[in-house]
């Protein structure tokens, strides 16, 4: 567990006088009393380089959206942390007890397979919650309590599509890890893709396999027009490798997401026979807010990579939805049809299911090893990469 500086010297007082009252009690102790956000992450674990680039952006939004004070009109904000580890269990039981300490707002969730297990707790205990680098279409919609600070997984598709002519005839291959996040790839390209004509089939690996030639060897059989692979973790190295040693990356057109800073060198010469997607990445936008966030981050001793974004958004949607109410509904009201400017720009949060509307990116790397860095091709608008509005449960 991890607390903020200005949330360590009062939190056990604060927790005494919560601990016995129900989330609505609670609610930050008071219309006078601090406002108390509780984030479930992954300090440790798999993803445990997400969840960090995930903090160091929530700080520097909170510094940012609240003018340096971090108060929002006159109150105290306390931020609590808690890892998850990247274990669903351990998550659900961190956010229930937050919530049963008086956290109303809850953040985080840098694992697909997390958010969906947090998002009901958000409706059955009327708290808001709003998940992180988590790109699971799950989230979206899920019910009207829970929304996003980052992009999903039907976004990506949409910014891969981008790099087809015509899908009609196509054969695509969904190159995955066997877990929610890899499951969401294969369903959203086979809507997105395979909507337009194509024969989408997938090829999925345990997540705990180091050993993916099989796999790659799998990809290479099928003689696919186009691979789309959705990968996250420590054992990209390994599958990049295996792609390669295959003959996949120079036979036929790879698509993928482009990866935090220290996946770069991964790619090695192969960097140029890959079509990248990306949701973000440290120079992909020049605004306002990515200025101050890099700033922040920056004096901090961080470093701005691909999910620093989705904390200072998670930020700045908290501190706007804290500042028009106590009540849930209050908030919820605040951030449904919400327009901003973001890191990336012009944000919508769309009311009907919460999907949050930004541009994504076309990427190229260049140069190789310890020298490679991404340039932009082309900033997709939002509009081009606006998910299916989702029937709310």
């Amino acid at each position: 567990m991890r607390k903020t500086p200005l949330a360590a010297a009062s939190c056990a007082a604060v927790l005494a006088l919560t601990a016995c009252g129900s989330p609505g009690e609670a609610a930050g102790g008071g219309e006078d009393g601090p406002i108390r956000i509780g984030i479930v992450y992954s300090a440790t674990g798999p993803l445990a380089t997400y969840g960090e680039q995930y903090r160091q952006g929530l700080e520097a939004g909170l510094d940012h959206a609240t003018g340096g004070t971090l108060e929002i009109d006159g109150r105290a904000v306390e931020v609590e942390y808690m890892d998850d580890g990247g274990d669903p269990t351990a998550a659900v039981s961190a956010a229930r007890e937050l919530i049963g300490t008086g956290h109303d707002i809850i953040a985080g969730s840098t694992a697909s397979g997390i958010a969906v297990q947090i998002a009901p707790l958000a409706e059955q205990d009327d708290v808001l919650f709003i998940s992180g680098p988590a790109a699971t279409d799950a989230v979206t919609g899920v019910n009207g309590n829970t929304f996003r600070s980052g992009r999903q997984t039907y976004q990506d598709i949409l910014a891969a599509g981008s790099f087809m002519d015509d899908p009609e005839g196509s054969k695509v291959v969904v190159f995955a890890q066997q877990n929610a996040f890899g499951q969401d790839n294969v369903t959203a390209v086979t809507s997105v893709l395979g909507g337009e004509g194509a024969e989408v089939d997938s090829v999925l690996a345990p997540p705990d396999t180091t050993d993916l030639t099989p796999f790659a060897e799998q990809v290479g059989r099928a003689d696919p027009d186009l691979v789309f692979v959705a990968w996250a973790g420590e054992t990209a190295a390994a599958m990049w490798q295996s792609l390669d040693q295959q003959g996949v990356l120079s036979s036929t057109r790879v698509v993928t997401g482009l990866d935090i800073k220290a996946s770069y060198p991964v790619f090695g010469e192969a960097g140029g026979d890959i079509s990248f997607l990306s949701h973000y990445f440290d120079g992909a936008s020049d605004t306002e807010a990515a200025r101050a966030m890099r700033e922040r981050v920056e004096e901090e001793g961080g470093t701005v990579d691909l999910f620093t974004p989705d904390g200072f958004t998670a930020a700045q949607m908290i501190v706007h939805a804290a500042t028009e109410g106590d009540t849930t509904a209050d908030r919820v009201a605040a951030l449904e049809g919400w327009t901003f400017d973001g890191v990336k720009g012009e944000l919508t949060v769309r009311a009907e299911d919460h999907a949050l509307l930004q541009p994504m990116y076309q990427v190229e790397l260049v140069g190789s090893g310890e020298s490679a860095r991404p340039e932009l091709v082309a900033e997709i608008p939002a509009a081009d990469v606006e998910p299916v509005t989702a029937e709310r449960e």
